[in-house]
């Protein structure tokens, strides 16, 4: 009886790493954006808004960094 064993490569590519790499660099910048855009628009509420919807000004960073990258 044969048997047939598929193994993936160990190795992938050069031109699949760096395609790789490329993606995660994007990927990062996403979330840089959107941290940014994130942070700018609570910094732009006024301290009633920010109490109204129960954030603190301190906290807003915070929150902000959890909203894009997670807790």
């Amino acid at each position: 009886m044969a048997h047939v064993i598929n193994t993936p490569l160990a190795t992938s590519s050069l031109f699949a790493r760096i395609r790789s790499g490329l993606q995660a660099i994007q990927d990062r910048r996403a979330l840089s954006r959107e941290y940014n855009r994130t942070l700018a628009e609570l910094n732009a509420l006024s301290d009633r808004d920010l109490a109204d919807i129960g954030i603190g000004r301190s906290d807003i960073e915070t929150l902000a960094r959890e909203h894009v990258y997670g807790a």
